[in-house]
């Protein structure tokens, strides 16, 4: 319901009349506000909590489903840049999960660089993690396992295999409708490593291979993300 009215309120608006500034990003009206995120600064948080950060379209889904189904920390789910997370989060300990995709799957949102750069100079950070969704598509139980010791547990082998298998794409495209109702068809496309080879042509990969080089080649996290692996033809 709450979606279908979303929907409803944003039809036939400009994209200028969609989104508002914050600190220099850009945001949905209709999703949050200045206010919410001054109000982030108020909120209580406390060592066991979980902090899950993804850009758009990186997986955050899936990934918000393998922690929901482990043992039960509080989890807090965004996109915000490493600057903008509460100061409270850092001051508790807090567990922070970062998750990153490849970037030309997920170029069309936002700036991507920009968020990259912000997380990569905390990689060794005692309660930051990174993951990327490529490692966790091609090995979900290996990364399950990861994130289970990062946030300070183990799990029984049928524990970690039963949360691989109802958090891999299809099991959770499956149950799309039930769980996101009218976002479903946006959130759960196809969930391929590859598919951006259907929708670049060859001088926009080359664009983003040498907006890459500028930005995150050399970086600990440029090495993560396997950009020559999972970003050439």
């Amino acid at each position: 319901e709450s979606d279908k009215k979303y929907f409803d309120d944003v039809k036939g608006k400009e994209s200028e009349e969609l989104l508002f500034s914050y600190k220099e990003v850009r945001y949905p009206i209709e999703l949050c506000s200045a206010e919410i995120f001054q109000a982030l600064d108020t909120i209580e948080f406390r060592q066991g909590n979980v902090f899950l950060v993804t850009y758009p379209k990186c997986g955050e889904c899936r990934f918000f489903c393998k922690i929901k189904i482990a043992p039960s920390p509080r989890l807090f789910s965004t996109h915000l840049h490493y600057d903008d997370i509460p100061k409270a989060v850092f001051e508790k300990k807090v567990k922070i999960l970062v998750v990153f995709q490849n970037p030309k799957v997920v170029f069309f949102q936002n700036s991507y660089f920009d968020h990259a750069l912000s997380w990569n100079k905390h990689m060794d950070e005692e309660n930051i993690m990174i993951i990327t969704y490529e490692e966790m598509k091609e090995n979900s139980p290996g990364g399950v396992k990861q994130i289970a010791k990062f946030l300070g547990f183990s799990l029984p082998e049928e524990k970690i295999q039963s949360i691989a298998e109802n958090a891999t794409f299809k099991s959770m495209s499956n149950k799309s409708q039930e769980t996101h109702g009218i976002l479903a068809p946006m959130l759960f496309r196809k969930g391929d490593i590859g598919d951006w080879k259907n929708l670049f042509t060859e001088a926009q990969s080359q664009e983003m291979d040498v907006k890459f080089k500028e930005c995150l080649a050399g970086t600990k996290l440029g090495a993560k993300l396997k950009y020559d692996k999972y970003c050439k033809y």
